[in-house]
């Protein structure tokens, strides 16, 4: 159960509609659902009859559109929105997104994105030495920067131009007056599909069950290297690059995306149910009980009992209602927090073998507490199985982990790693198990998925973070098989 200090941070979810009276309202409701992939900030803009207008505000949704009036002002044909973490940029409203820019002569252009641009400090250096002047310090302003460069005649030319000049994970949606545009990067990193809403108009947005929230049927994922338009012509789709080849982020179905989405047809509880199966086979343990780390390990741990003939319970319960932990002031707050979210169920867990199935293992603070309540609840034993192979690696794609430092598994072995935790066995699934759990139908390498984190395997060229991965891993003796290209 990564949190917001000692685990992975989420991306951002992007949610936009287009053709439909009600699309702020759809928005809002869209964001809600998306809400776990980004609590730092959230924004809408809407199309109005005014023009574009924007609200947006650091926190959750609900503590950003706290007014009626501050929803109702968006209103119109189409609308785009956005719940924010932020992978590169500061935690200030100037970056919260959508970005939102005003030209005189071609109109306004809303601007959103989910991952990190993996050339993004390269490619601004080079803009401001041409005269750029930007008014954030996210790497998603750059996008816009080269539309505007571009001499190409219309918007789509311009943009798909654009697109070809961005490297690294991403989704982008832009809304102007004339339509609604999506891409996806060359390699799929991250979630983006296409739905339609019963009453008329699009949608698109970060995963599926926001579709299923606001009664959208889907259409189609958005494929790598896919671009699409929304106009008063309909819906199309396009492309911008063929040199594509699939590797979505493992950790969406590990543990980014809801268990109720489909990733490119693939159910992520499903998926994950799968993880836990395969982990029972590979990291088989004699005990008593299996409980998982709510929410996003439930599903792997129902496999691991159901593989393992274990008795599955509920050892842990986790408050829906404490405060985020990544605001306390100090680390031992912080820690003392893990307490306020999560409290062990002491006659299930008291004298009991437990097998303990979580999703990821990053810096292990959270583990180690969690650890703790079930020692202190009267546990005989602890057996740690990870249902994720261990994360050795930074993401340079959308996730918040950029150094090898802080990763416990890039600096300490299995038999380290469990004295550690104090726990009595620790395991992780293999990378192997991992790619045929989820079970993408493709060619491509690793079965369409991204393993960097566990292999260092990077599907691109890290560009601009490239010799700081190197000299990392030179400090770590940490071989990895390809840092640039």
């Amino acid at each position: 159960m990564p949190d917001a200090v000692n685990g992975l941070n989420e991306e951002c979810g992007l949610f936009g509609v287009w053709n439909n009276p009600a699309a702020a309202d759809i928005t809002y409701l869209g964001l809600h659902t998306l809400q776990h992939r980004g609590q730092e900030g959230a924004g809408i803009v809407g199309l109005t009859g005014a023009g574009m207008l924007r609200h947006r505000g650091l926190g959750l949704l609900a503590e950003v559109f706290t007014k009626p009036d501050q929803l109702a002002s968006l209103q119109g044909r189409a609308a785009l929105g956005h719940v924010r973490y932020s992978t590169a940029g500061g935690r200030v409203l100037e970056n919260i997104q959508p970005l939102l820019f005003r030209f005189t002569t071609t109109g306004d252009v809303a601007l959103a994105h989910n991952g990190n641009l993996t050339n993004a400090r390269s490619l601004r250096a080079q803009l401001e030495r041409e005269g750029a002047i930007f008014q954030s310090t996210s790497d998603t302003e750059v996008l816009m920067h080269l539309i505007r460069r571009s001499d190409k005649t219309n918007f789509v030319d311009q943009l798909k131009e654009a697109l070809n000049q961005v490297h690294g994970g991403f989704a982008f949606m832009l809304l102007t007056e004339h339509g609604l545009y999506a891409a996806s990067d060359p390699n799929g990193f991250r979630p983006l599909v296409v739905g339609t809403l019963p009453d008329g108009g699009t949608v698109v947005c970060s995963e599926t069950a926001a579709l299923n929230a606001v009664g959208a049927t889907f259409v189609q994922d958005v494929a790598p290297g896919g671009l699409v338009v929304v106009d008063r012509n309909g819906l199309r789709i396009d492309h911008y690059t063929t040199k594509t080849e699939l590797a979505v982020c493992s950790m969406e179905y590990v543990y980014f995306a809801r268990p109720d989405s489909e990733i490119h047809g693939v159910n992520v509880h499903q998926a994950r149910v799968r993880m836990g199966k395969r982990l029972a086979a590979e990291q088989p343990v004699d005990a008593d009980i299996v409980c998982g780390v709510p929410n996003s390990s439930l599903s792997a741990a129902m496999g691991y009992a159901q593989a393992s003939g274990i008795p599955y319970e509920m050892g842990l319960v986790k408050s829906q209602y404490v405060a985020r932990t990544f605001i306390q002031p100090t680390q031992e707050l912080r820690e003392r927090s893990v307490r306020m979210k999560l409290s062990a169920i002491r006659p299930v867990v008291a004298g009991k073998r437990v097998v303990l199935v979580d999703d990821s293992l990053v810096r292990g603070t959270t583990a180690l507490q969690i650890v703790k309540l079930l020692r202190d609840a009267g546990a005989a034993a602890v057996h740690l199985r990870i249902s994720s192979p261990p994360l050795r690696f930074p993401c340079f794609y959308g996730i918040d982990i950029q150094s090898t430092h802080e990763l416990m598994a890039a600096n300490h072995s299995v038999a380290d790693m469990r004295q550690i935790l104090h726990v009595d066995s620790l395991g992780f699934l293999s990378v192997d198990g991992l790619e045929r759990s989820v079970g993408l139908a493709t060619a491509a390498p690793h079965h369409g998925l991204c393993v960097a984190y566990f292999t260092g395997e990077y599907p691109t060229p890290l560009d601009d973070y490239a010799a700081t991965l190197q000299d990392e891993l030179s400090q770590l003796n940490i071989k990895v098989a390809e840092v640039s290209a």
